[in-house]
């Protein structure tokens, strides 16, 4: 996916969350929800307010320094769509998209009692990647549901996860119910085919390094009977070697 073409679809799904008119400015006690974030924080984070009707940042900590490397002063929008991975375009659209079904069909009087949680790639400064978990809460809404501002916070997860799609929960808070993991499925790329069951184990062991004729002796199979999975694989995905193969596994975490 293009980078244009990524930023229109983000545009127009991101404006479905808000409305046309913008109260006066929220007074938000910053430190005090930095403070209430720093209990279920893993690593280094920084945290800001969207708006969502001009899909601006208000504000931006300075601790983006210490995790990004740029000043908050840079942050915004179109910037951090920049910085997403490219190999994440079509995901994080996918995300949005579960974002908009689920507030779909939250009452308007428990808007404020999820938390959004789900991790994508972003490049920093210097040139490297860094596995970010995002975690969200709205702070105000109209009578109609349509969201305002929400406060987000960016988390350094990468020594947790480097590879593998992004995982997507709502926090129920205040009692209701929480959806861990829900299942999320990278509807803006071309389909592939289903991998059976067998060829995900034959993936997996080729991830891990393992030759034909070993993969052969774990499964109890011939190597004959591995190539003929590794060619399957390679076929139905239109993909010319092993490497490909391995490459595109585990950025669209297919196992």
């Amino acid at each position: 996916m293009q980078h244009e073409q990524f930023n229109r679809e983000f545009n127009k799904m991101f404006k479905w969350f808000a409305n046309d008119t913008v109260p006066e400015r929220l007074q938000l006690e910053a430190d005090l929800y930095k403070k209430l974030w720093n209990f279920s924080l893993v690593g280094e984070s920084y945290y800001f307010i969207l708006n969502h009707n001009t899909l601006s940042f208000e504000y931006v900590s300075k601790e983006i320094k210490s995790v990004m490397g740029f000043d908050s002063s840079e942050f915004d929008v179109g910037f951090m769509n920049s910085r997403l991975h490219p190999n994440d375009f079509t995901w994080f659209l996918s995300l949005g998209e579960k974002l908009v079904n689920f507030f779909s069909t939250v009452p308007v009087e428990k808007l404020k009692k999820y938390k959004v949680r789900y991790d994508v790639r972003y490049r920093k400064k210097d040139g490297t990647y860094a596995r970010i978990l995002y975690q969200g809460l709205m702070l105000e809404h109209d009578e109609n549901g349509g969201i305002l501002r929400t406060l987000g916070v960016h988390t350094d997860i990468t020594y947790l996860k480097q590879d593998g799609k992004p995982t997507l929960s709502f926090i129920g808070l205040d009692g209701e119910p929480s959806f861990v993991d829900v299942g999320l499925q990278n509807k803006f790329i071309e389909r592939t085919d289903e991998l059976t069951m067998r060829e995900k184990e034959v993936l997996h062991l080729l991830i891990e390094g393992k030759l034909s004729k070993e993969i052969g002796d774990i499964l109890n199979i011939s190597k004959q009977t591995v190539d003929t999975h590794r060619k399957n694989m390679l076929r139905k995905n239109k993909l010319t070697n092993t490497s490909e193969l391995i490459g595109k596994a585990i950025r669209y975490g297919w196992i």
